[in-house]
Formats: C-alpha cells, structure tokens, sequence
C-alpha cells in the first residue's frame, strides 16, 4: 500500500500549534474529524492516549507515529504534523520530536495497520528524507515529499 493512497494535503499541518503530546494528538484528531465528520475526534484522542499508555509511540530520531485502530474508520487514515521547534513526545532517545504521523485503521486490519507503520517507518530511517520534511515550506511541498517517498521506500 502506498501513502499516496492514504494520505491528502488536507490532513497535513506545516506548523503544530501543540505545545505537548496530547496537544499533538488532539491537533492531528482535529484535521481528520474535520475532513471526516463521521470520525469523532475525541474518540481519535481516547484511543491515541491509551496506545501511549502501552508505550511512546515516539520512535527517537525526531519523529514519532501516533497510531490506533477504531470501528469507525473504514480505510487507513493518515494525518501530518511538524513541529519546528520539537516538543517532549517520550521519545525512545529522550530527544523531541518534530515530525508526527497519525495512523488511523479500521479495528480489524491489523496486517494493514502494520505494513504501514512499517513503511512510514522505513522511510523515516532516512535522515535526507527527515531534512527535506523539515525544510519544506508549505503544505504542498510536504505533500510532494511525502508522496515521492513511495517509489524509495
């Protein structure tokens, strides 16, 4: 599966207000409520929140990949965020983390739920792709890189 496939530059935030963790997590829940009413943004956080519990999903390196599965998502959802200044996200290195991927899955994916994740973070791994999202200016620019990650990874 590809992340053209999944994500749109309506679910990318250039610059997280978020000052926080769960302000991250309700940043990222808000732009997929937004684009998919039917998606209750509180239930995002819930699940998002008790995922944390079971350990930080922030994976060192300056980026962290949110994810949870719920009834009411019937695709994969992807949302961005980026964080200029970093924040504290209990990262695996004890460093802040910059770059955000919200994954969303519907309840019963778990082969799918898990070839994406492994995917967003393949890509990741690559520091030249981690500058290029930081270096980026707009949306649409994060988008591209985003999107041209697919034939690379």
């Amino acid at each position: 599966m590809k992340l053209s496939d999944i994500i749109e530059i309506d679910n990318i935030v250039p610059e997280l207000s978020a000052k926080d963790k769960k302000g991250v997590l309700g940043e990222l829940a808000e732009v997929i409520s937004t684009h998919d009413p039917s998606i209750d943004k509180g239930l995002i956080v819930k699940v998002l929140v008790e995922r944390e519990h079971l350990g930080s999903t922030g994976i060192g390196d300056g980026v962290a990949i949110p994810h949870g599965k719920l009834n009411c998502v019937r695709h994969p959802i992807i949302s961005f965020g980026r964080s200029k200044e970093g924040l504290d996200f209990d990262s695996m290195d004890g460093q802040p983390a910059y770059l955000f991927f919200l994954l969303l899955a519907p309840e019963n994916s778990s082969s799918v739920h898990l070839q994406i994740l492994t995917k967003i973070a393949r890509i990741l791994k690559s520091s030249s792709f981690r500058k290029e999202l930081l270096r980026a200016q707009t949306k649409e620019e994060l988008y591209q890189t985003i999107i041209q990650s697919d034939g690379e990874a």
